[in-house]
Order: structure tokens, then sequence, then C-alpha cells
């Protein structure tokens, strides 16, 4: 079921290729649409500060600039999450047609969640018109609002050669709308539709009924001109391999017993991603259980970066993205050295920064097993060797880029 106007006018992430931002990532983020815009530092967080679903985008919106308009969209009907495999995430799709006769630009958005106690974070994909049968036939399949979706669209014809979703917007616990200063923006094509995920999680209920939940998305758009940047999403990931703490024990907390449980709960491309990861940022090699993981990712072609922001879960410490480390130009782009989970802010870079060919991004995520028994949500479930996977429960580690192609 669609998502009506409101009355007021994976691909998993490896080594994602430009243009097509299909990731199997479970969180939410906004790339060039949401977080703060203050400055280029997260606020130090409390070592015990992290919560979960303790914030909503409430802030007004920003003033529209010149050129731009508004399009509201609002989930047509309420929906009460039903997290499949007596697990407590739910992944929901739902088609957002934003009704254009020609080409826009995407230059910000904001998600309202309206249930901010079940919201984990939502995901804005963009599908060109090429895909938008397969992404109407999915949604026509399922009775009630929209379809089960973990890691991605869940429409494999949105996905195909003809037809990537890109992704365009995230949205995550204390993100509000951020609007970057140059002319720059997704486009959107005539014909095309959006789609919009949100992760529900009822980890505080024990996976029961928390009440339902109809959000709102506000899209800002603009014709563009010539010079307009088309942004796109570039997502640096590194393995998550969190053992279990010293005086923690159980049977999840073998490695292999733990990808089991992921896949169980969220299928096999899910569950994959722990060993893929490793295969492509450990060069092939064994797994490196530890607090700190890190993946270098090569530029293959020249682009800009402008923005970007840090995604874990509740066991996150600090997350940072250096471009050549170790060598006469080695700048740091993202650093959040006290990682929040209720304060995912988007962080525009003080300037651009240009990068191409010969050049690597690398990401390191530091996460602390020692932080589940402080957490009230997470102190009930058994220990287990953390690795990548959708659930709150689970981790990720991600450096999510906003970037843009550039010809030389």
């Amino acid at each position: 079921m669609a998502v009506d106007a409101a009355p007021s006018g994976k691909a998993p992430p490896g080594r994602l290729r430009l243009g097509a931002a299909i990731m199997v990532l479970a969180m939410a983020f906004a790339v060039a649409a949401c977080g703060s815009d203050a400055d280029n530092s997260a606020a130090p967080a409390a070592p015990s500060s992290h919560g979960a679903h303790a914030s909503g985008s409430s802030a007004p919106p920003q003033p529209l600039r010149a050129g731009e308009r508004f399009v509201d969209r609002k989930m047509a009907e309420a929906y009460t999450p039903a997290p499949p495999e007596g697990g407590t995430d739910e992944y929901r799709c739902q088609v957002i047609d934003p009704g254009l006769t020609k080409a826009a630009f995407l230059t910000g958005t904001q998600f309202t969640p309206e249930n901010v106690a079940i919201a984990h974070h939502a995901i804005v994909y963009a599908v060109p018109p090429g895909g938008a049968a397969a992404v109407r036939e999915q949604d026509a399949k399922i009775p009630g609002l929209g379809w089960q979706c973990f890691g991605g669209t869940g429409v494999a014809g949105a996905e195909v050669e003809e037809g990537d979703a890109a992704w365009v917007d995230t949205w995550a616990p204390g993100a509000t709308e951020t609007l970057l200063d140059q002319d720059a923006g997704y486009k959107l094509e005539p014909g095309g539709l959006l789609v919009l995920q949100i992760h529900y999680n009822l980890l505080a209920t024990d996976g029961k009924s928390a009440g339902s939940d109809r959000s709102a998305v506000r899209l800002r758009l603009t014709d563009g001109t010539p010079q307009t940047r088309e942004l796109e999403t570039w997502s640096l990931d590194a393995p998550t391999d969190l053992p279990c703490a010293a005086d923690e024990s159980g049977p999840l907390c073998d490695r292999a017993a733990s990808i089991a449980d992921v896949t169980k709960r969220f299928g096999p491309d899910v569950g994959e991603m722990a060993d893929r990861q490793v295969e492509e940022c450990n060069q092939g090699g064994a797994p490196k259980p530890g607090d700190t993981q890190t993946c270098d990712h090569k530029v293959e072609a020249p682009m800009t970066l402008f923005a970007g922001f840090g995604h874990m879960h509740m066991l996150g410490r600090a997350i940072k993205v250096e471009l050549n480390p170790g060598t006469p130009k080695a700048k740091v782009v993202l650093d959040v050295p006290q990682f929040d989970f209720d304060n995912q802010r988007l962080m525009k870079l003080p300037s651009p920064v240009e990068i191409g060919p010969g050049d690597t991004l690398r990401v390191t995520c530091t996460h602390d097993a020692g932080l589940r028994k402080r957490l009230q949500q997470l102190s009930k479930l058994p220990p287990r060797y953390v690795v990548w996977g959708d659930g709150t429960s689970d981790e990720m580690c991600t450096g999510i880029m906003s970037v843009s192609p550039r010809k030389s």
C-alpha cells in the first residue's frame, strides 16, 4: 500500500559501488538530509548514556531556500510491528510516490516518527522508473501496509541493473534535517518511486506489541540547475567481531552459534555478512576477535566528500573515518570519539574534500561488551559473541558518507 500525501503541500555493504547504495544496514542516519549542521564533531556522550528510541525528529523544519518546495507524505495507515521468528525486530517497507512530472533533486528530508518508543531508524531508497513496476508488484502481493524487508528494499526487481535502488536518506535517534551549503542533491526521475524502510524494535517489550506507528516524511525538492551536483551515498563498513566479556559465558558466546542465530532471525543475506566482511577487510584472513575493528576501502573514482556520520548500535563506543592513514596525506574526515546511540548526527565537513583513485578511506569502530550489563534493554539478554546483524542487540560499524562524483 502506498503512502498517502499529508494535507500540506542489500546487496551488503562491503565495497558498495557508487550510484546504488543498497546495503544490509539495519540502521539509520540521514545522508545529507538528517542530523545536526552545527559543527563537525559529535557531542561527547557519557559512557553509560547509551539508550534507545529516546528522541525523535521534533525540530521545526528549516525555511525553504530559493527554488525549493516541500512534499509531505504520511503512512497510509497505522502499522503495528510483528517481528518474525520470535525476534524483537521488524523492517517494514512501503511505497512513497513523490508524484514527479519532471526530474528534481532531493536536497533535504525530515522523517518524523510517531512512536519513538519503537522506531529504531528509517532509510529512504530512490527507485528509478525502471524498477517502479517491481516495487508496485511487491506492494500488491502483501495484504495491508507494505512488506517485510530485512537487508534492503526487499524487492529483487528494484535492485537489478536497470533499476538500482539508491540510498538517499536515513533517520536515526537524535537526527534532524541538515542542509548542505553546496548546490547538491539526490536526483529523482519522473515515474520513479521512493521506498521508505522503517526498522521497528520491540526489545523493551520482549517482542510483544508496543502500539502502532504512523510516521511521516517531508521531502525538500528543487528543480536544480546545470551546476547542481548529484549526491550519492557511500557506505564504509568494517567487521564486528566482539567476543563475550571475560566474565560471560553461554552458547551464543561461540561465533558460529551467534552467526546461526542472526541467520535464523534475518535470513542468509544478513547472516553471511560477518564472514563476507572478514573476507574483504582482512584480505581473506581469519576473524580478529576484539573491541576494535577496521577496514580499508579503496577509492576507485574521483569524488567529493561533503558530509558523513557514523552508525553503530548500543555497544558502540567510537567510530572514525580516515583518509590515507599512515601517509603524509593522512586526514581524519569523520571522528566520533564518544558514540551516542541517541545522537547519530550527520556532520558536514568543514570544507569539501576531493579524493580519487589511489586514495584509501579507513573506517575504525570500537565496541564495548561491558555495556551489555549496564543497558536495561540488553541486560536481560543472554551473552553473545556480537557480529553484524540487523537487530538492536546485534552490531554494526558503518561510516556513511555523502559524496558527489567528479569528472576529473
